[in-house]
């Protein structure tokens, strides 16, 4: 039995925004000082967004902060684009679905899997106002069906 991955970041906004189609597992090209500064909880992924250019993919708008004990020769930037490592035929493939049929690629969260940072990628469509609405009203409806039941448990426990 395999164990979950550990996760860094999520972009929750991302659900909110999207209808997730698929998902794929990107690896990551990360300076040393970004990792130190990812295990120290320093990543904010809310913004960012993926980008195909010349075949490959990068993940831009992910914010990784700078530890202030960061090296005096290194020169960090914050809002560096990342390149994410996929397989050839997994690109190809996306890329023949964004361009053809309008689907955008959506960072959903990072994870370390093996020691590494990994991203996890979704193929997504834009969802319209009355789907994002729809969407509220139904974790809306689930949260007061939580409540009504404890509420009702708690209540014959103590009868």
């Amino acid at each position: 039995m395999t164990k979950p991955p550990a996760a860094i970041a999520e972009n929750r906004r991302a659900r909110h925004e999207y209808h997730i189609e698929e998902r794929y597992e990107a690896g990551m090209v990360l300076e040393g000082w970004e990792v130190k500064a990812i295990r120290a909880g320093q990543v904010q992924l809310t913004d960012g967004y993926v980008v195909i250019k010349n075949g490959e993919l990068y993940l831009i708008g992910c914010r990784i902060n700078a530890l202030r004990s960061a090296s005096t020769h290194v020169n960090p930037e914050a809002d560096r684009t990342k390149k994410l490592l996929m397989n050839k035929d997994e690109i190809r493939r996306l890329v023949g679905k964004v361009e053809q049929r309008g689907y955008t690629l959506v960072p959903l969260n990072l994870h370390w899997k093996a020691g590494r940072v990994k991203a996890e990628v979704a193929l997504a469509k834009g969802k319209a106002q009355h789907d994002k609405r729809e969407t509220e009203k139904k974790r809306d409806w689930d949260r007061e069906k939580g409540r009504l039941m404890r509420h009702k448990v708690s209540s014959k426990g103590g009868a």
